[in-house]
């Protein structure tokens, strides 16, 4: 451990009594929990970060859950029915469905609802390209009228990247999709408690003692979602001592991204289980504006290419350890049945920055990241230190998290509030396949922040979709992994592991996303 962790760890113990005690009559009914970082946008179509995902599904439900082979399964809906050469699709509701303010959910919500989730989502927009009509038929009845068949619609509806396909009342979901809602109405198993929100500092949620639970065992986002405690409490804590500090007295039940170097150091806890809650990893990446200068031009792009090695990543944002990353990662997660070794020498190869620097010196670089999201901070300062050696002119000053988000969603010039690079990380699901990984995406200004625009990659992402059978697929993937490496939406970074430390008095932790039913204290 660093010598200037050991020292914070000792300041953030004693400051972590300031924290407020759970009293012995609360710990079965209240749960802490320190999220990964500040809760800054509340809308869950209106932003793809993770925090905003893990608070949309307190409040929200789904058509169809996600369990934890990946399978999609009815969660809202009772079922569905195929018709009509698969070309009409008819999910019903499950009866008795209740939003938080005590209404009925209704299909005519659930139209509304996919309706603003497809205008952000990508796999959405394909899926609203190929339906003819949408509607309600009754209080219980969503068809689709599809002009024709198309297989992964459970799965998109299902899918836990964001945004996640969440139903809410109709009058919340015509808010327009570029817009945020300001009602937090949900028909899922928590209450948002918007008078107990502190910006920065704390978000608060209630069991919602009427929504009624799936009758089958949970499993990931699928199943019954059954809560136990009465109140969850998310902390925000930006010192990572601090949050060591406070996991270890027991004055929070839960830390989601403990700091890698502090990790030993919880391991040791008998009290404190650290383990890894997606076993497909998460997938770094170095996303380019594709809208402005240097790298609208794809030699720029492929010139830094030759400078990024995945190992220098992994290390800064997992450690020494290797069974923490990996390296030799390309568009699709190892996990995959996409993935393949197509145009991988390009990352793998020797690294050539005399070949960077003879492309790229001179040219200005303005890079964004956070100072308050430490593995996102660990990759940007890593590409930071990459730039500097290929000899660019590089504006770089770390900000909060809530500002990189609002700064990456310009599209100007960096001279006036754009950007050229940032770092981010995925969960492997979500870029399990070409129709989920939306950072392959490259139609242009509907694309995902970086815009960019490939008719090839766009062309045989149409083919994938259509394809019979999971050969031809694998066949298609292939090809477009290839084009990927020419085109560049983004170069991959390495795959990398991210464990949660819960105390062990907290069981039922489930696979997948940050989710919080089934969980429930238990007697030391």
């Amino acid at each position: 451990m660093h010598r200037r962790t050991i020292m914070a760890l000792t300041a953030g113990a004693l400051a972590a009594p300031a924290l407020p005690r759970a009293t012995r009559a609360q710990s079965a009914s209240l749960l802490r929990f320190v999220p990964a970082s500040d809760l800054s946008i509340l809308d869950p179509i209106l932003t793809s970060t993770y925090i905003t995902r893990n608070h949309g599904y307190m409040i929200f439900d789904q058509l169809y859950g996600q369990d934890e082979a990946f399978r999609p399964q009815p969660q809202m809906a009772e079922g569905h029915s195929i018709e009509e050469d698969g070309r009409r699709v008819t999910i019903r509701l499950r009866p008795g469905l209740v939003f938080h303010d005590g209404e009925p959910v209704r299909a005519r919500d659930a139209v509304a609802s996919i309706r603003r989730w497809a205008a952000r989502d990508q796999l959405g927009q394909t899926i609203m390209a190929l339906t003819d009509e949408l509607a309600a038929n009754g209080d219980r009845d969503i068809v689709f009228r599809l002009k024709r068949p198309f297989p992964m619609l459970f799965a998109a509806l299902a899918k836990t990247s964001p945004p996640v396909a969440f139903m809410m009342p109709e009058r919340v979901a015509a808010t327009p999709p570029d817009r945020a809602i300001t009602e937090m109405v949900g028909s899922g198993p928590f209450r948002f408690l918007a008078a107990e929100r502190v910006p920065g500092a704390r978000n608060v949620y209630a069991k919602f003692d009427r929504y009624v639970p799936r009758g089958e065992a949970a499993s990931s986002t699928a199943g019954g979602k059954v809560v136990h405690f009465d109140r969850v409490e998310w902390r925000t804590i930006p010192d990572a001592a601090t949050s060591a500090a406070a996991i270890q007295t027991g004055e929070v039940d839960a830390w989601e991204y403990p700091a890698t170097d502090l990790l030993p150091l919880l391991r040791r806890n008998r009290d404190i289980l650290v383990e890894n809650p997606d076993p497909t990893g998460f997938i770094a990446l170095l996303r380019f504006n594709h809208l402005t200068p240097p790298f609208n031009d794809p030699a720029m792009r492929r010139a830094l290419l030759s400078a990024v090695a995945q190992p220098d990543y992994m290390r800064a944002v997992a450690g020494t350890d290797t069974a923490m990353w990996n390296a030799g990662i390309g568009f699709f997660p190892p996990a995959s049945p996409m993935a393949s070794d197509a145009g991988m020498a390009a990352l793998t190869g020797p690294r050539d920055l005399a070949a960077a620097r003879a492309v790229l010196a001179g040219q200005r670089v303005k890079l964004i990241g956070p100072a308050d999201y430490p593995q996102v901070q660990a990759l940007t300062e890593v590409a930071a230190d990459m730039l500097r050696r290929t000899g660019v002119e590089l504006d770089y000053t770390p900000s909060d998290w809530g500002t990189v988000l609002q700064s990456r969603a310009n599209r100007g010039p960096a001279a006036q509030g754009g950007w050229n690079l940032f770092c981010t990380f995925l969960s492997g699901l979500d870029l399990m396949n070409p129709g989920v990984n939306f950072f392959l995406r490259a139609h242009g200004a509907a694309a995902f922040a970086g815009w960019p625009e490939s008719p090839a990659l766009e062309g045989m992402r149409e083919e994938w979709l259509q394809a019979p059978d999971l050969a031809a697929q694998r066949a298609i993937a292939t090809r477009i992994q290839a084009q990927a490496f020419t085109d560049l939406p983004y170069i991959p970074l390495g795959q990398f592991f991210q464990p949660t430390a819960w105390r062990r008095s907290v069981q039922g932790v489930l696979k997948g996303p940050t989710l919080f039913w089934n969980i429930r204290r238990v007697s030391a």
